[in-house]
C-alpha cells in the first residue's frame, strides 16, 4: 500500500483526550477534559427540542442563519466593544471549525504563526496539520521576577519573520487562566500593525473572569479591527461542548476582500454548515439573562477557591487563575515523591492512586521537559464531582 499522508505522521491522540479514556477506566473522576459536564440552560435545550420537531433539519447558509449571526453581531457590539454586523461572522461546527477556516483563509504552507506558550494543543496541532508552522514564544514562568505569565513584547519582537502571518492570542487563556489586558493587546498590537500581521483571539471562555478583571477583545481597540478574527463559540459558557457551535468575526471587507466570505466558503468546503437545528434552538434562547453569566461566575469563583486550596493542601506550587476554569499547577516540589519523576507519570500515578484524571504538561509546550512539572486541572464540574474529586486527592497526599 502506498504509505499515509506525511502531514498525519506526528498526529496522535491528545493527552486531554487519553486522560479521558484512562480515568473512565478506573472509574475515577475526570479532571482533565474541559467537558462541562454541567446542564445545558433549559431555554437552549427547549429551543432545540422545537426546532427538532418543526423539521429544522435541512442545510442551512454555509455561514449559519441570518437570525444566530444577527445575536452573535449584537453580542459582540453590546460585550466585546467590536464594530461589527452580521456579514462579518461565520458559524461554524464549534470554535475549532472557525479556527480551521480561520487558518485556512489566512495562511498558506510554509507560513508562520506566533502563540504563547503555555499554549492549547489543538491549536499547534490545527496549525500544523495545514502547513504553517507555530512559533511559542514563552510566557514568564511562575515564581520568577515578572508577574506569573506576562508577555515578553521584546521576544514577541524577535519571533517575528519575512514568513510570520499571524499572531494568535488566547484569552482567557487555556491552560493558565491568564486575562490579556489592554496593556499587553496593545503592546501585541502595535507589533502586528507594524509588521503588517494578521491577529487571531480564542475567546471562548470571554465570560469567565474573575476578581472584577475586565475582558478585552482585541478587535475593540482602535486599529484592530481591520486585521484581527475574533473566534468565540457557545460550548463552554452554556455547557454544551458536544453540540459544536462556535463562531468567528471577521474584519470588515477591506482593499475590495470580504474576508468572512472567504472563511465561509472555506466552512463550506469543510462542513458544508453547522448543525441546523441547534442553531435554530440556539438562535430562540439568546440572549440569555445577565443574571445567567453572574450566576455561573460565582458558580466557577466557588469551585477556583476549592480546587487552588486543595492542590496547594497537597503540596502543589499553585497559581490561581485570572479566567476560565483551569489550574496550571506546579508540582516539583513532590518530584521526589514515588510516581512524581514526571507530568505523564504524575498524571497515571493521580489516575491509579487517587482515581482523578487531570492532563500531563507537556501538552501545553513546545518542547516537552518545558512542561514536565505541570499537571492541568479542569474545575468545570458538578460541585459534588469536584467537592469528590478532592476529597481523593486531599487522602492521596495526606
Amino acid at each position: 500500500m502506498k504509505p499515509l499522508a506525511s502531514r498525519t505522521d506526528a498526529l496522535r491522540q491528545s493527552d486531554i483526550r487519553a486522560i479521558t479514556f484512562a480515568v473512565n477506566e478506573h472509574g475515577g473522576v475526570n479532571l482533565g477534559q474541559g467537558i462541562c459536564d454541567q446542564p445545558t440552560p433549559e431555554a437552549i435545550r427547549e429551543g432545540a427540542k422545537r426546532a427538532i420537531d418543526a423539521g429544522r433539519s435541512l442545510y442551512t447558509a454555509y455561514n449559519g442563519i441570518q437570525p444566530l449571526r444577527e445575536s452573535i453581531a449584537e453580542k459582540a457590539r453590546t460585550f466585546n466593544g467590536i464594530d461589527c454586523d452580521e456579514s462579518q461572522v461565520v458559524v461554524s461546527v464549534g470554535s475549532t471549525g472557525a479556527f480551521v477556516s480561520t487558518v485556512l483563509a489566512l495562511c498558506e504552507a510554509g507560513d508562520e504563526v506566533i502563540l504563547f506558550q503555555p499554549f492549547y494543543g489543538y491549536h499547534s496541532g490545527i496549525l500544523r496539520l495545514h502547513g504553517v508552522t507555530p512559533v511559542a514564544v514563552p510566557l514568564a514562568p511562575p515564581g520568577g521576577a515578572q508577574e506569573a505569565w506576562a508577555v515578553d513584547l521584546a521576544a514577541v519582537e524577535a519571533a517575528v519573520t519575512e514568513k510570520t502571518k499571524a499572531v494568535l492570542i488566547c484569552t482567557p487563556a487555556n491552560p493558565t487562566g491568564k486575562v490579556w489586558t489592554r496593556e499587553e493587546l496593545a503592546g501585541v498590537l502595535e507589533i502586528a500593525t507594524r509588521h503588517d500581521l494578521w491577529c487571531i483571539t480564542d475567546e471562548i471562555y470571554e465570560h469567565m473572569t474573575y476578581d472584577g478583571r475586565e475582558h478585552v477583545s482585541l478587535a475593540s481597540m482602535p486599529g484592530a479591527a481591520e486585521r484581527t478574527v475574533t473566534l468565540s463559540g457557545f460550548s463552554k459558557t452554556f455547557n454544551m461542548t458536544g453540540w459544536r457551535l462556535g463562531y468567528a468575526i471577521a474584519p470588515p471587507e477591506a482593499s475590495g476582500v470580504d474576508v468572512a466570505q472567504k472563511m465561509g466558503l472555506v466552512n463550506d468546503l469543510l462542513y458544508i454548515c453547522a448543525p441546523a437545528p441547534l442553531q435554530y434552538g440556539l438562535e430562540a434562547a439568546l440572549p440569555m439573562p445577565d443574571s445567567y453569566y453572574a450566576e455561573m461566575l460565582a458558580d466557577y469563583t466557588a469551585k477556583r477557591t476549592l480546587m487552588c486550596d486543595t492542590l496547594a493542601a497537597c503540596g502543589f506550587e499553585v497559581t490561581p487563575p485570572e479566567g476560565a476554569y483551569y489550574v496550571l499547577a506546579g508540582f516539583r516540589p513532590l518530584a521526589d515523591r514515588p510516581g512524581f519523576a514526571d507530568d505523564s507519570e504524575a498524571a497515571q500515578t493521580l489516575i491509579e492512586g487517587a482515581g482523578v484524571g487531570c492532563v500531563p504538561g507537556n501538552s501545553f509546550f513546545a518542547a516537552p521537559e518545558d512542561g514536565r512539572y505541570f499537571l492541568r486541572f479542569c474545575y468545570a464540574k458538578e460541585m459534588d464531582v469536584l467537592e469528590d474529586a478532592c476529597r481523593r486527592l486531599r487522602a492521596f497526599f495526606a
